[in-house]
């Protein structure tokens, strides 16, 4: 190990911080430490990484178009010139993943970026300021719990229509509840807080305390649960796919690939089997990462 290494690991495992920069770094790496220690997370989040770069960089991976047809090739099995085999109109089975990898990537961070804000504040409010407000945002909360998200989503794309937008609102309607109910909580437990108390006698207004000392505080369990909530929004967007209810065809989405490749499954396994393990993989990846992400935010780790 070189002087520089050496010296820049003392300086990242120091217990005298000179700054609160410092503070910050030396916490976000013994966090990194942490989750570097669980094999299952550093897969996942490997199989993660691997699915941001086929996302971006699918126009020089994939080898066909995702919307070209061959009938000559139709339900040709893996190997040779495709990969993963062809479906029944002769398209490249592996270009059309990568090409869904998009879709699927894009799904998860709208609806990541919608719920997230949304949950945050209903709970931190109504965990914050209680009494009625508490009563009518938590009755809403669990008004939207009592439903599947499945369900509630499917009842939510038949009314605004099956496309792949409606089908991301109708999506992100379903999975705020959860971050809700957990930024309550976590504001019961901080609003009684000492430097909270101490912020209300400077003068602060309730407004400030929550959106400058509450939500931040936040933060870090709503980045755990919305991880964790990934593999089930895929699984959403999956099923109302499947449904023709999401991405129409011929956009390769991979929840419509398997629903149009049930027909040959039989005759032809990885017409279906290929786009729902991606879907699997997918989703285990996530939730292998959520579970290993949030034993590293754990301070009891420590």
């Amino acid at each position: 190990m070189t002087t520089n290494s050496k010296g820049l690991k003392a300086w990242l495992t120091a217990e005298d911080t000179e700054s609160p920069t410092q503070a910050a770094i030396q916490n976000i790496w013994m966090i990194w430490r942490r989750f570097a220690d669980n094999p299952l997370g550093l897969l996942g989040l490997g199989i993660i990484l691997l699915l941001v770069f086929a996302a971006i960089f699918v126009p020089w991976i994939a080898t066909y178009s995702p919307f070209e047809q061959n009938l000559q090739s139709a339900l040709r099995p893996p190997g040779g010139a495709h990969l993963l085999g062809t479906d029944e109109l002769g398209r490249d089975i592996f270009s059309r993943i990568l090409w869904g990898s998009r879709i699927t990537l894009s799904i998860i961070v709208i609806v990541s970026i919608i719920v997230a804000p949304i949950g945050m504040l209903v709970g931190c409010f109504a965990g914050y300021y209680g009494g009625w407000l508490d009563t009518i945002l938590m009755r809403i909360t669990e008004l939207f719990l009592s439903f599947p998200s499945l369900i509630l989503a499917l009842a939510f794309v038949a009314a605004l229509g099956p496309s792949l937008e409606n089908a991301v609102i109708a999506i992100a309607l379903t999975q705020w509840p959860p971050i809700a109910r957990l930024a309550r909580a976590e504001s019961l437990s901080l609003r009684h807080r000492d430097h909270i108390s101490a912020v209300r006698l400077m003068g602060a207004s309730n407004l400030r305390i929550v959106l400058s000392h509450i939500v931040p505080l936040c933060i870090p369990s709503v980045v755990v649960r919305i991880t964790l909530n990934m593999a089930g929004i895929i699984l959403t967007a999956a099923g109302l796919g499947f449904l023709g209810l999401g991405a129409q065809p011929p956009t390769p989405e991979w929840g419509a690939m398997v629903s149009t490749g049930r027909r040959f499954m039989l005759d032809s396994w990885w017409v279906v089997s290929m786009p729902g393990i991606a879907i699997l993989t997918v989703s285990l990846a996530f939730n292998l990462a959520g579970d290993a992400l949030r034993d590293a935010l754990d301070p009891r780790q420590e």
